[in-house]
């Protein structure tokens, strides 16, 4: 067993297990696909470490979901074999790697050209078949490819744009962590014809998603 290997296991039984990750389905997900192939050379030795690992920096600064959030907001988003997702703000495409082994098929979207044509070219490289990423803006979704039965917004939110919600399926389920720092908490909004209900899950502490702030109030 490689090095990567031998963290990649010692994430699933240190930080999933032990966090009530149940889906087996998820456990092999994560145990096998290679987490580092998604982050800087220069941060792979932190690439399974129970943090969101920086993926570039500045104000727009992206980053790969802390592990163990990342896997219960799949087990709570309930992925059937058939379904299509959307992975909103997907960066280097960690989430639509893993989201395709649960999936039918799999779209992330993200803003960065340059990201977009290399997140495609390594799920190409890893065989992923049933997965593409494309260009466009996360907070407006894709509705061109929708809609959705699952919607993942792969970062916190301080306001969740109505956008999203309208590209769900009846009965289709968006997660999604709002608020930042330890005010954060992960939701579920599930569409029942043209209602959208949410409900709290887990509290939950991850970076927030550039494009996803609330807007600036005017102060006199």
């Amino acid at each position: 067993m490689g090095d990567f290997e031998r963290v990649r296991t010692h994430m699933v039984d240190n930080q999933l297990r032990t966090n009530d990750v149940t889906d087996l389905r998820i456990l092999d997900a994560m145990g096998e696909l290679p987490r580092e192939r998604f982050v800087p050379s220069a941060k792979r030795c932190i690439a399974y470490s129970d943090q969101d690992v920086p993926l570039s920096a500045g104000d727009g600064q992206r980053f790969l979901m802390k592990p163990h959030i990342f896997a219960k907001l799949l087990q709570l988003a309930d992925i059937g074999s058939d379904d299509v997702i959307l992975c909103a703000g997907c960066a280097t495409g960690y989430s639509v790697a893993v989201a395709s082994r649960l999936a039918g098929s799999v779209v992330g979207i993200e803003k960065d050209p340059e990201t977009v044509e290399s997140a495609s070219a390594l799920l190409v490289d890893l065989g992923i078949e049933n997965a593409a990423v494309i260009a466009g803006d996360p907070a407006t979704g894709g509705a061109s490819e929708g809609p959705y039965d699952v919607i993942l917004v792969d970062g916190a939110v301080e306001v969740l744009p109505q956008s999203l919600t309208a590209q769900l399926k009846d009965g289709g389920r968006l997660v999604v962590v709002e608020g930042r720092g330890g005010a954060g908490v992960a939701k579920i909004y599930v569409r029942s014809g043209d209602v959208v209900s949410g409900r709290f899950a887990f509290n939950a502490s991850i970076n927030l998603l550039p494009g996803f702030e609330k807007p600036r109030e005017f102060v006199f």
